[in-house]
């Protein structure tokens, strides 16, 4: 067990609210810029937080007109716009509870959302997700209202962004004390991907533990005005602890990223101190500048060699080992090969970077490390409010670090990660008897995913104990595992290993589209589409060797012994995959039925 007395976590917190803490933040840091978004036209702006806070004043207000006070609960379904952050904040200063659902929920999801929550009132962003909505209002009978931010044409009856700032400014001051730490900051709802979703309640006292657990971890010397994009949904865990909730008590100066596929982009632009990403983000940033540099054989030889030499000895640098000689190296590796490679990437003044929600291989953690980006892996869940185990700076890849400051974390007798903490959730939202299974009754979290744990205190997650396939022969295996390894192929891009009562390990792998279009450049075949690479015999070969390879660290019944691979790369938040990018297995093995099959055939 790894355990940090958390008396004094519970005394700094005692009594505080999100609420509260913003009004707060506001008096000290009132002049500091809050939320930068891009202008349609390509021209940012931004609001410092003494504007960010006018306005939460104003909805406040409306938000009370519209009858909304402590206990209720309002849906909200944005991008990351700025204009989320002030109708949740407004909901805490009136006592209520904001909850986020993911953009891309069908009609009969929101249904089953709004009503679960018995929500009174939804905010949403535009006419497309009022259409939605208005499939199933009939069907929602505590939805008393409905404000619609930025609808193409004035809507009567439906409150615009315009309406509800048209507000007397509420007292702050006053409104931050309607809440209280033991009332529901928000509910997150799981992915649903092994049955309906279950709202994951967490109390203001929750969330500000947690702020405070994290601000001990980071460790750093200043938060004020630390840079970072919002760009996954604010209905994820990770999302809304780190751009939302900590910035309302630390300040950080958050850039909206509406669209995720343009978080590099706006990575560039904004250059940022902390960065969130799930490993997908950084497959996609490494695959992209790999593709680039293998244009040019020579280029790309010295640059592997400079990440080989780099490596190890950043990792040595992170834990105080490395040599004056060995510090000397670095430094010179870093001047020339990899700080203009974080200048172009705008990865240059990241003082943390963060991969979480999926494993990452760990390879991939070693070369970020060793070009000079500060990368670490994260471990934790909805229920835990985020974290569970983590450390940014003296990592080990292929762990997940520590238990974080405050949190007490062990193996159960079956080798279950539980845990135990002022971040540990309320219960599941009108659903005691899961409660129950995920809370015992000495208070610890249990997580449903197998780890280890060394010497040191690092934690290891072997797998999702459910997810664990069984071969025809009985044998245990993890998929993830396999999968990461999988991944670190140069022509793959995702992965699933396929194998439950099968006579052996498969797997599903989708080429990733950059590496693939820069190995058809330099193969002679540039316009030919990424299906049919998929089925090119020399991509295939190459693939099939890089299994070989990957795959000569496991034993013999855990190794895949076949690929089927596909071209279409897996999209989030869709039948294969939830909006982090997480598999949903059931949805890939139904949708490849017949190439799984095939794999198995004879």
């Amino acid at each position: 067990m790894t355990a940090i007395d958390r008396t004094d976590i519970d005394e700094v917190v005692e009594g505080a609210t999100v609420a509260r803490a913003f009004v707060d933040l506001v008096g000290r840091e009132g002049g500091r810029t809050a939320l930068r978004w891009q202008d349609g036209d390509g021209t940012w702006d931004g609001w410092t937080f003494a504007e960010y806070a006018d306005k939460v004043a104003r909805v406040t207000s409306a938000l009370r007109d519209q009858g909304i006070g402590r206990g209720d609960r309002i849906v909200l379904m944005m991008r990351n716009i700025p204009e989320f952050h002030v109708v949740d904040m407004a909901a805490l200063m009136c006592g209520a509870t904001a909850i986020s659902i993911y953009n891309s929920s069908a009609p009969e999801q929101i249904e089953y959302l709004a009503s679960h929550c018995e929500a009174r009132l939804a905010v949403l962003e535009d006419d497309g997700f009022l259409a939605r909505f208005s499939e199933v209002r009939d069907q929602l009978p505590a939805l008393k209202a409905v404000a619609v931010l930025h609808p193409t044409e004035p809507r009567p009856g439906l409150p615009s962004w315009d309406a509800l700032l048209d507000h007397e400014p509420a007292d702050l001051a006053e409104a931050s004390l309607t809440g209280r730490p033991e009332d529901l900051a928000t509910v997150i709802y799981t992915s649903g991907t092994t049955g309906p979703p279950k709202g994951v309640m967490l109390s203001n006292r929750n969330v500000m533990w947690t702020v405070e657990c994290l601000r001990r971890t980071f460790g750093l010397a200043e938060y004020a005005g630390k840079r970072l994009v919002s760009y996954l949904p604010m209905a994820h865990i990770a999302e809304r602890m780190t751009s939302h909730y900590q910035q309302a008590v630390v300040g950080y100066e958050v850039t909206c990223c509406p669209d995720p596929g343009q978080v590099a982009a706006f990575a560039r632009e904004v250059r940022p101190n902390i960065m969130f990403g799930v490993p997908r983000v950084w497959e996609k940033i490494n695959a992209g500048l790999m593709a680039g540099i293998g244009q040019d054989a020579e280029k790309a030889a010295r640059f592997d060699q400079a990440v080989a030499v780099a490596g190890p000895l950043a990792l040595k640098s992170a834990w105080g080992t490395a040599t004056p000689e060995e510090l000397a190296t670095l430094a010179a590796l870093d001047e020339g090969a990899f700080r203009p490679i974080r200048e172009l990437l705008g990865l240059d003044q990241l003082d943390v970077a963060i991969s979480g929600a999926a494993p990452i291989p760990a390879s991939l953690l070693a070369w970020y490390r060793a070009i000079g980006v500060a990368m670490s892996e994260i471990y934790g869940m909805s229920e835990s409010s985020g974290p569970i185990t983590w450390t940014p700076y003296r990592i080990k890849p292929g762990s997940v670090g520590p238990a974080v400051a405050g949190c007490e974390v062990a193996l159960a007798p079956d080798g279950e990660v539980i845990c135990r903490g002022g971040n540990v959730f309320v219960g599941y939202l009108n659903d005691p008897e899961k409660t129950a299974e995920a809370l015992d009754a000495d208070g610890w979290l249990h997580s449903g995913d197998i780890g280890e744990v060394d010497d040191d205190g690092y934690f290891r997650i072997v797998d999702r104990k459910k997810e664990l396939i069984i071969t025809a022969g009985g044998k245990n295996i993890s998929p993830a595992n396999l999968e990461a390894a999988l991944k670190t192929i140069p022509l793959v891009g995702q992965a699933c290993a396929i194998g439950d009562q099968r006579p052996f390990v498969s797997a599903l792998v989708v080429l990733d589209p950059d590496a693939a279009r820069a190995w058809a450049g330099r193969h002679g075949v540039a316009d030919v589409p990424l299906a049919d690479l998929a089925r090119n015999p020399e991509v295939v070969a190459e693939i099939e060797r890089g299994v070989e390879e990957v795959m000569a660290e496991f034993n013999n019944a855990e190794r895949v012994k076949k690929v089927r691979v596909l071209g279409d790369e897996w999209l989030p938040d869709s039948d294969l995959l939830t909006p982090t990018s997480k598999l949903k297995r059931r949805g890939v093995h139904a949708r490849f039925a017949d190439e799984i099959e095939q794999l198995y055939a004879g």
